[in-house]
């Protein structure tokens, strides 16, 4: 089982640092965000000013990694689909289209983000929460369009805090857009509280594109490092290989610090 790293575990490295370090570690694959010294442009549920990134610079970024025998399995850009203000929403759908771009012209096959959210108001509310699905659908709806003539496709994470907070409501949207361009990053630790391993898999496994490893106990707000929490990994890692063997498994909430025993966490559990 190949284990990679998302490149934002390592706060400070610039690219090269980090596919240095990835590689001399043994970690072959990665969720590309730009969050490096020297590509500092990735703002989490909104959108940051990128006119100082390139498409060349982009291609040099994506060459660093290759060169070290990383593979971008996804570039991560995690903006808001939902943001209540016009304005705003539509920044942030023209700052993910510059993304699907940029993934189109260097062979990124998925462009990863999460429905976003309201920072004072997380969650499912039932005043909102139709409004926010139409309002989500409607967003993918415009990027689906760029994705089929860029030959790219979306990688969605979906969240018990956030509005689609199953594997159950995250099939029935892809259902209800019908794209086969609408894939899922599936993070169990955002879906162990509402969807067992079993059900993640049952409704979710033909529309995975890759795996975020994290843990979270049920009732916790945020997640863990992997055997941190409740999730019975060797069922899920049981489960990955029965549906969906091979496709990049990346760790998440690690640091340069303990990235190396959280992987070895996760081969322990590989038993299969």
């Amino acid at each position: 089982m190949k284990v990679g790293v998302v490149s934002r575990s390592f706060p400070g490295f610039s690219n090269t640092q980090t596919a240095a370090y990835m590689a001399a570690h043994g970690f072959t694959s990665t969720e590309l965000c730009l969050t490096a010294s020297d590509s500092n442009y990735w703002v989490y549920n909104g959108a940051s000013d990128i006119s100082g990134m390139t498409d060349q610079r982009y291609a040099e970024i994506c060459d660093i990694y290759r060169a070290q025998g990383i593979e971008i399995a996804a570039a991560g850009v995690f903006t808001n689909l939902i943001d209540q203000d016009d304005s705003a929403l539509e920044t942030n759908i023209e700052y993910f289209k510059a993304h699907l771009r940029w993934a189109s012209q260097n062979a990124i096959p998925f462009v990863s983000t999460e429905c976003g959210f309201d920072p004072a108001h997380r969650g499912v509310r039932a005043d909102k929460y139709e409004w926010a699905i139409d309002r989500l659908k409607d967003s993918l709806s415009v990027l689906l369009r760029v994705c089929e003539e860029l030959n790219v496709s979306i990688a969605l994470e979906c969240c018990v805090i956030d509005i689609i907070p199953s594997a159950k409501r995250a099939r029935d949207i892809i259902e209800q857009l019908s794209s086969g361009r609408l894939k899922i990053l599936l993070d169990p630790a955002n879906l162990i509280a509402n969807s067992s391993e079993e059900d993640m898999f049952n409704y979710l496994s033909p529309h995975v594109a890759y795996f975020h490893g994290k843990d979270r106990k049920v009732n916790d707000a945020y997640g863990r490092a992997v055997g941190d929490g409740d999730i019975d990994w060797p069922k899920f890692l049981k489960l990955y290989h029965k549906h969906n063997e091979g496709a990049p498994f990346i760790l998440e909430y690690v640091t340069p610090d303990n990235m190396d025993m959280i992987r070895d966490r996760v081969l322990a559990y590989n038993t299969f």
